[in-house]
């Protein structure tokens, strides 16, 4: 309890002002380090830039007390235009009939699945 902040700031100055805010911003920022997931580029004439805003979040156990701070740091993706900001999106991932074909042919054709 002593090291969770039991408000959601609904600002980044009100943020600012409490300290463990800080230091969950802090592991968010630490995160994109670590994975490296970002890279700093100089910025130029023809590049259209997409604003972040942070997510302030307090995670609850069980029993609904607080047990972390949570800070997201998220692009404002609604400021995108297709064909100007990005092309095509993808998220890989298997949807439940794709799986249950995939695995009807593997016993059709005896092949062995572990």
């Amino acid at each position: 309890m002593a090291f969770v902040s039991q408000i959601e700031p609904f600002s980044i100055d009100i943020a600012f002002s409490d300290d463990k805010w800080v230091n969950a911003m802090h592991e968010e920022l630490n995160q994109f380090t670590r994975n490296n997931v970002w890279m700093l580029v100089s910025r130029t004439y023809d590049m259209n830039v997409i604003g972040t805003e942070w997510v302030f979040r307090n995670k609850l156990d069980e029993q609904g007390i607080i047990v972390k701070n949570k800070a997201r740091l998220v692009a404002k993706g609604y400021n995108q235009e297709e064909g100007i900001d990005f092309g095509e999106t993808y998220a890989p991932v298997a949807r439940l009939e794709a799986v249950r074909l995939l695995l009807a042919y593997a016993c059709s054709c005896d092949f062995k699945l572990f």
